[in-house]
């Protein structure tokens, strides 16, 4: 699997830990920036990159960090194709992922330390999908959704 990451100069720290890490563990990682710290940068550039690679790969994940997580996690969710949504705990990451099949997890590097990023980046990547009936009808939903913008 294919894990993209980005992330502002508020999660810049955390992503290159996760990036260490994941290659690590065997992970096809790509940096989508940035690859210095850049104090004034903004998320939009970052959770539009991850976003748009991850929906034009198969088989990938994106992984985006900024302060809060809002950010990132708003901005991805404009892009036709992409689930994402803030990770707060592995329960609520696996049910995510399990039944809303996200494909970019949002993280909140303000609030969220390396070894809570390391559980929920793990869950979100271990955590299949449950194509069940009603998993699917509410996918479909979403999707007609976007062809309203």
């Amino acid at each position: 699997m294919k894990v993209y990451l980005g992330a502002d100069h508020r999660g810049f720290e955390l992503k290159n830990k996760l990036k260490e890490w994941l290659f690590k563990n065997n992970y096809e990682v790509e940096d989508c920036g940035p690859t210095e710290y850049v104090k004034d940068d903004d998320f939009i550039d970052y959770a539009v990159a991850v976003s748009k690679n991850t929906v034009d790969t198969a088989n990938s994940r994106g992984v985006l960090i900024c302060g809060s997580g809002a950010g990132v996690e708003i901005t991805a969710n404009k892009i036709k194709g992409v689930r994402c949504s803030l990770g707060q705990s592995d329960g609520q990451i696996a049910k995510a992922r399990n039944a809303d099949d996200i494909n970019i997890l949002a993280l909140a590097g303000d609030f969220t330390g390396f070894d809570l990023a390391k559980n929920l980046v793990k869950t979100f990547l271990e955590t299949g999908y449950d194509p069940a009936e009603r998993h699917v009808r509410r996918i479909n939903k979403i999707s007609e959704l976007e062809k309203l913008t």
